[in-house]
């Protein structure tokens, strides 16, 4: 959500963000909303005051008759004023986050922008075998018997592919925990930023209606599963609990950024993708995420979004895949966004990069619908919030098994985790 005031002082902004992010909101209505809004309050404001002059001292029947009157009037216009403010609360949350000046603008994904490229391509001596060939042939990958007990776009995920998930997660948190690296990660990329590790978390996967509308998470709701006996959401991300969970809290400014590394299964009803990546794991309904999230100083916010970048950055290359790091355009970023960037890994077996990674900068726009501050030496302010990937932990096991593959059908284990895995060098 942004500031009504920002909001008056800024139209034209407002009405390119709305034009370029294809918002469906019809400022004018808002501002109109707002207006009217404003008028109820002063009236109201008003005939109170009056209504409390009058009901002190002696009252004649004349009196009595206008203080009744008076008070049918008050009535009448807070009936109104709670109508226009329902009106207004809703179109607020569609005002969607002004995009930063370096995200480019553009209709759809075809002007998303390649910022580089990590690691070379590798060339094989047999033509490259999609991730789920490969599991449906080591018997790592059970999609037939996970689609006859829960459903199509399920899976059960076997022997040395189920050890690799649990060693990713290991791996990964060992390195978001170790302050050394965190700060040789920031200092390779230039940030001037505080070297706290994150903080592990193990979040809640089921989440209130209007946690998650706070978040700016909850449209939209045909991707999310719902449980109406409860009234309560199942998560898409671990984010969307990592950041609600400090509503309505003010921090102190040297505490500041407060990193966390969460993991949590997600959930989400793939609406929209009828057909789409059937086979294997790309495209599931319930998967698992390490994310990202942080809250930090205004100031801080960029360099906070590029030191997740960093994060992903570095644990990709510790396991030697190719990838592009991307920026998306307005057109095919989220409403809640300011800037997102994501990360893309090779996949020899299909012959491309795939999204496996993103990190969101949402300036102060959730902390202002949850009301997360930061107490400053001139006052509180909502605080900015960052989110992103660390590993989807099923997108990561697509990209080894794929670009770690071998001609007689295995899997080599990246070197970083074999430890991880007792020394097993290959699943076979």
């Amino acid at each position: 959500m942004l500031d009504i005031k920002f909001i008056r002082n800024n139209i034209d902004k407002i009405r390119e963000a709305i034009k370029n992010k294809k918002a469906n909101l019809d400022l004018d209505k808002l501002l109109a909303a707002d207006e009217r809004r404003r008028h109820l309050l002063s009236e109201s404001e008003i005939l109170k005051a009056e209504q409390n002059k009058r009901s002190k001292g002696p009252q004649s029947p004349v009196d009595l008759e206008e203080l009744k009157a008076l008070k049918e009037k008050i009535k009448l216009i807070e009936n109104e004023l709670k109508s226009v403010e329902e009106e207004y609360e809703r179109l607020m949350m569609v005002v969607p986050n002004i995009p930063t000046d370096d995200t480019p603008i553009g209709k759809d994904e075809s002007a998303n922008k390649v910022l580089r490229k990590w690691g070379k391509v590798r060339k094989f001596d047999f033509k490259p075998k999609e991730h789920w060939e490969i599991g449906e042939a080591l018997d790592l990958i059970d999609n037939e018997r996970a689609s006859k007990v829960s459903g199509a776009r399920f899976t059960y995920l076997k022997r040395g592919l189920a050890l690799m998930q649990f060693t990713l997660i290991q791996y990964a948190m060992s390195v978001f925990v170790d302050e050394k690296l965190i700060k040789k990660i920031i200092k390779n990329n230039n940030l001037d930023l505080k070297t706290n590790p994150f903080i592990p978390v193990i979040p809640p996967v089921l989440i209130r209606p209007d946690s998650m509308q706070k978040m700016a998470r909850l449209e939209p709701k045909e991707e999310r599963y719902y449980m109406p006996a409860d009234d309560i959401y199942l998560v898409g991300s671990a984010e969307h609990t990592l950041g609600a969970m400090h509503m309505d809290e003010t921090f102190n400014e040297k505490d500041l950024p407060i990193r966390y590394i969460g993991y949590s299964t997600a959930f989400r009803r793939e609406a929209g993708s009828y057909g789409k990546d059937m086979k294997g794991i790309l495209r599931v309904h319930q998967f698992d995420k390490l994310e990202m999230e942080s809250f930090c100083l205004p100031e801080d916010s960029i360099k906070e979004q590029d030191l997740f970048v960093g994060m992903q950055e570095y644990l990709v290359q510790s396991l030697n895949i190719p990838y592009q790091v991307v920026a998306i355009c307005t057109g095919d970023m989220g409403g809640p966004d300011a800037r997102q960037i994501d990360l893309e890994m090779w996949m020899p077996g299909q012959d491309r990069y795939r999204e496996t990674h993103t990190a969101d900068l949402m300036t102060d726009y959730q902390a202002r619908r949850l009301g997360t501050k930061v107490k400053r030496a001139g006052g509180s302010e909502f605080v900015h919030m960052n989110d992103a990937t660390a590993l989807a932990i099923g997108r990561t096991l697509i990209a080894i098994m794929e670009n770690y593959q071998t001609k007689k059908g295995t899997i080599e284990v990246p070197k970083v985790l074999r430890k991880f895995m007792g020394g097993i060098k290959e699943i076979k």
